[in-house]
């Protein structure tokens, strides 16, 4: 069965980037229905996949990340306001029996995403 899960790896420490405030929206048009909201665990991964079962499905989603709020927990002094605040990234689910995988590697200053496995 399909499900999406997520993970954070702080790229500036080289380590998880746990206590990460991580939540998942489903776009429909110009509106977004926020579906869950989780934190990241010691590993930098949420303990449960964020869909699943019935609500897994075909759509377009957004997954919101609070990296300066991370930063600023662990002392890291970036511009005001943070140059990354909230990262937002905007992908689509187009196969509900596949297992899709969206990890953020994060800096203060940068970040990247793929499709993982």
């Amino acid at each position: 069965m399909g499900r999406l899960t997520t993970h954070v790896l702080d790229a500036a420490h080289g380590c998880p980037g746990n206590g990460i405030r991580v939540r998942l929206y489903r776009v429909d048009g110009e509106q977004l229905e926020l579906l869950v909201t989780a934190v990241t665990n010691s590993d930098g991964r949420c303990d449960v996949p964020l869909l699943e079962g019935e609500h897994y499905r075909s759509g377009v989603y957004q997954l919101h990340f609070g990296a300066g709020d991370y930063y600023r927990s662990r002392g890291i002094v970036t511009t005001a306001p943070a140059f990354l605040d909230e990262i937002v990234l905007r992908f689509g689910i187009d196969a509900t029996q596949e297992h899709y995988h969206v990890p953020l590697l994060l800096s203060p200053y940068s970040y990247s995403t793929y499709r993982g496995s």
